[in-house]
């Protein structure tokens, strides 16, 4: 069944909320290529995550989800009556995403691990 692998928090003042969640709830934070800081959470049900500059305005908290196809759950997200906001996109040597919002306007994104992504 697909679940939650991956979170994305975007932020204003990325120094304030890593400093923020580090405090509350002992998160750890590594810098990677491109501005782009990994979460590490902790406990016995940890997702890890993502941290990065807000990129405009209206831009949410998004979860990822993991599904064996990105391409065949996009379709069926339209065919639901969602919407695909950003279509497939590659993250070389990990996979794919593709960012939706459901029937409620809520922001997700799809999930397809593939180690040959390009």
């Amino acid at each position: 069944m697909p679940t939650i692998v991956h979170f994305e928090i975007p932020a204003d003042d990325v120094k304030r909320a890593k400093k923020f969640y580090t405090e509350l709830l002992g998160w750890k934070f590594e810098e990677v290529p491109g501005d782009y800081w990994l979460i590490t959470t902790r406990g016995e049900k940890a997702v890890d995550g993502g941290m990065m500059k807000r990129q405009n305005p209206q831009q949410q908290i998004t979860n990822y989800i993991d599904v064996p196809s990105a391409d065949e759950y996009a379709a069926k997200v339209e065919t639901l009556g969602g919407k695909v906001v950003v279509p497939k996109m590659p993250v070389p040597c990990m996979g794919y995403f593709v960012v939706c919002l459901d029937t409620e306007n809520n922001v997700f994104a799809l999930w397809e691990t593939d180690k040959n992504a390009k």
